[in-house]
Order: C-alpha cells, then sequence, then structure tokens
C-alpha cells in the first residue's frame, strides 16, 4: 500500500463500530509510586525498575497497547517514523482485536512488514493485565492507545519501567488519572524519557503556522476565543447474547463516560486544546458549562451527553468558549473563531482555512495548507517523537497535555452537576470513575446526569 492510505482519527471513529480500541489495563499498579494513584480494582505485576535513558542508536522496539483502529494507525506511524524500528509486542482485552489490528498493521506496510513486524504468538497479550506484559516484553517505547479510562495506569507502568511513550488523547477521564499523569510525566521528565501525546493539530504545518502569526500578533491581543466541534452521532454496537454487561460498555466505549469521559473529552478535546492554544496555554480560572442529552437512544448510547456549551473564565477577566455537538441532522463545525484587538481569524484545518482580517474585514494574511496535511499531521507526531529521542533531548508535553485535558473534564464536570467548577476543585477532585473491579460480568449503566441534582465530588 502507498503512504498515500493513512491512518487518520476521523477515518477510525467510523471504523470504530467494527474496530474497537482495545483495552489493556485498570488504574492502579501493586507497588505504585504515585502519591496520588487511586486503589487498583485487580491486581496488577509491579513495573521493573529502569534507569535513565542512553541515547538510542540502536534498533527501537516497538510495543502497542490498545490494537483497535488508532492503535493500528500508530502502530504503522511508529514505524515509519524511523526506519530501524521493530514492532514486537502487542497487548488487548479482546484478541479478535488483536489480530485484525496485526492483520491491518501489515496489510499497510506491504512488503516491508516482514521484516518490520516480529510478533511472535508468545508475545501477544490479551487481558485486562496485558499492558504490564508489553511493557514487560523488551521494548524500548511504548505506544497507548487504549480506552482512555486505563491510560493514567498504563503511562505509570511505562515510565516506572523507563520506556519512551506515545500516548492518546485523552490522557484521564477524571481528576485522580490527571493527577497520575501529572505525576507521570515529572518522573518522564527526570529519567529523560520521550512522552509525547497525541494532539495532532500542534503538529499540522498549516495549523503550526497560522497559531504562529496569530502568536506574533496577527489580530493584535487575543481577547475572546470560540471554538466548535459540532458533528454527528458516533457508531453503535447492539449487544450480542454472549456479552456481559462489561463486554458491552467496553465494545461501545465511547457512549460510557467512565470509559471515555463523554464527547467532550473524548472527541472534542482536539478544539478545547486549540482554545488553550490560542489563549497561550493559561490556565483557566473556572468554568461553567450547558449540557444534556436531547437526541440518543437505545441502550448502545450508555449515559453521555450529546451536546455541551462551555464558558472558560481567566484571572484577568477573559472569557473563551467552546460548543460541541453530537446529534444527527445538524450542521457540522469544526472551527476555531478567534478575535482580537486588531481583527479576526478563523481557523478551520480540516478545509483547510487560516485567514485573519482586521476590523473593516480586509484580509490582512492567508496561511496555506492542503487536505493532505489532516492526514499528515499524525505521522508528523510520531517523526517529532522518535526524532527526539534519537537525538537525546526527548520531548515531553505531559504536563501541558494533561491540563488541557482537565480543561474538559471540568467542563463536563460543570455540565453534569450545574455548577461553575474553578480550576482548583476540577484539579482536587475526588471523583473515580472507575467501577470497583475489573471483571467480564454485570455492570450497570449509570444514570444520565441531571445539572441541579448530580453532585460535584
Amino acid at each position: 500500500m502507498s503512504d498515500s492510505r493513512q491512518y487518520d482519527r476521523r477515518s477510525f471513529v467510523k471504523v470504530a463500530a467494527g474496530v474497537l480500541p482495545g483495552a489493556a489495563v485498570l488504574a492502579g499498579l501493586a507497588g505504585e509510586s504515585h502519591a496520588t494513584a487511586r486503589p487498583s480494582p485487580l491486581p496488577s505485576p509491579a513495573p521493573t525498575p529502569a534507569k535513565s535513558q542512553p541515547l538510542h542508536t540502536g534498533n527501537l522496539r516497538i510495543g502497542l497497547i490498545g490494537c483497535g483502529g488508532r492503535g493500528t494507525g500508530a502502530a504503522v506511524q511508529a514505524l515509519r517514523a524511523d526506519p530501524n524500528t521493530t514492532l514486537v509486542a502487542m497487548g488487548d482485552v479482546f484478541g479478535d482485536r488483536l489480530e485484525s489490528s496485526l492483520a491491518g498493521i501489515g496489510e499497510e506496510l506491504g512488503e516491508e512488514a516482514g521484516k518490520r513486524v516480529d510478533v511472535a504468538p508468545e508475545r501477544r497479550f490479551l487481558g485486562f493485565d496485558a499492558y504490564q506484559k508489553v511493557i514487560d516484553a523488551g521494548v524500548d517505547v511504548v505506544l497507548l492507545c487504549s480506552y482512555p479510562a486505563f491510560r493514567p495506569a498504563q503511562l505509570a507502568a511505562a515510565i516506572a519501567s523507563g520506556k519512551h511513550v506515545f500516548a492518546e488523547k485523552p490522557l484521564a477521564v477524571d481528576a485522580p488519572g490527571i493527577r497520575s499523569v501529572l505525576t507521570s510525566a515529572k518522573i518522564a521528565k527526570e529519567k529523560n524519557l520521550g512522552l509525547l501525546v497525541g494532539f495532532c493539530w500542534r503538529h499540522n504545518p498549516g495549523m503550526k503556522a497560522a497559531f504562529e502569526h496569530l502568536h506574533a500578533g496577527g489580530i493584535g491581543e487575543v481577547a475572546t476565543v470560540h471554538t466548535t466541534y459540532l458533528t454527528s452521532t458516533l457508531s453503535k454496537r447492539p449487544r450480542k447474547p454472549e456479552w456481559s454487561d462489561m463486554e458491552f460498555q467496553l465494545r461501545n466505549w465511547w457512549h460510557f463516560t467512565w470509559v471515555g469521559g463523554d464527547h467532550i473529552v473524548e472527541q472534542a478535546i482536539h478544539s478545547i486544546d486549540r482554545l488553550a492554544w490560542a489563549m497561550g496555554d493559561r490556565l483557566p480560572a473556572r468554568v461553567s458549562c450547558l449540557g444534556g442529552r436531547a437526541a440518543r437512544t437505545g441502550p448502545e448510547s450508555g449515559h453521555v451527553f450529546d451536546h455541551f456549551a462551555a464558558t472558560y473564565e481567566y484571572a484577568d477577566g477573559a472569557r473563551a468558549f467552546h460548543s460541541t455537538r453530537q446529534i444527527d441532522g445538524c450542521p457540522s463545525d469544526n472551527t476555531d473563531y478567534v478575535y482580537g484587538t486588531k481583527g479576526t481569524a478563523v481557523i478551520n484545518g480540516w478545509a483547510p482555512t487560516y485567514e485573519f482580517k482586521d476590523r473593516a474585514g480586509s484580509v490582512t494574511w492567508k496561511g496555506k495548507g492542503t487536505p493532505e496535511e489532516a492526514s499528515s499531521m499524525y505521522q508528523l507526531e510520531h517523526d517529532a517523537l522518535f526524532r527526539s529521542i534519537r537525538t537525546g533531548s526527548p520531548v515531553n508535553d505531559g504536563e501541558r497535555s494533561a491540563n488541557s485535558c482537565l480543561m474538559a473534564i471540568m467542563a463536563r464536570m460543570a455540565a453534569y452537576t450545574g455548577q461553575t467548577i474553578s480550576w482548583e476543585q476540577a484539579m482536587n477532585s475526588q471523583e473515580n470513575l472507575l467501577p470497583p473491579s475489573m471483571a467480564f460480568g454485570p455492570l450497570p449503566t449509570p444514570e444520565v446526569a441531571v445539572p441541579g441534582r448530580t453532585k460535584f465530588l
């Protein structure tokens, strides 16, 4: 297959109904050193102690955790990022996902797969503890592409074992998870380990140029931002008779808050990250958020909302806004509208449109970009990670990325409860969304949140 058939997130969302990003983990780890780690529903192997990483000059062995569409794409992109890399281990809860992913990687790489993919049967791990087995399989780089709820524990284990990490967004679904991620990011810096998070738009050439022009004063001082992620409903997978409650929810993970965080955290996080980017990555002081569930139907729709409208307030009085919706039959939009003291900017990487105007409406700057960049950015983020590993100066955007994730989580908190939530409240929240144990058995669907009745924890 040619390089033009890139695996991108938009494609994988469509595929996800039949190609599940598999899970490989549950919460805390036995022997974990994180002071803020949550209790573990299942015992897990203690991570292997590791020394700080030397400069990598030889072959880099890659392990994939989470073998759905996004994991399959990430594995291909990681292999293409550096010619001296080999995929040697894979882990997932579901065997069908692992085998489908392995076949997809081979199909995408074609003849090259024979030299770049060496996942022997004994290095194909299944179950909720598969993540640790992948980490312990002699790998140098770990790709964390399983369920968002499990990312904090996977990241903690990988960093404790001295592995470089590519971690998909979002990094967590609740505040305890974010606190764990921040600890892991700090430890990664101390160990000189790479940690790159999948906020792919920050690697899109046209988008980067537009934000550089914005921050250079292209419309004066940024006063406010409004980002949108208005789209249709994600796919649903009807329940099969042999599925337990747990498997049913995992197979429909984007419809269950405990697994994916709700769509403002799992999908619209890209637009919230760009809101943060436009605002100079400042931390908001508080957020209020309207939200609800107007059009979702059926048990496969779980208990998530289908629309949110967030208002972020900053310490200096500035406000920024985000709107997201997953409802069929409505107009779509995925644009960043930025308003400054000297003009306005419209930024849309999918079109692509990068247009800056003055107050009179005259175009003052037009960025360049191609539709292909919206696919190439997934490759470029892996290129950046592996290049940084090779040079001995591994990239680490864990803290910034965790902050963007908490911005999305706190908006969901505000919408679910109907309250205004401060940054400090969100960061210190004790709400732990994970089930008390992990097993393929009964797991009641949580009730849909009701603003004004649902309590902030």
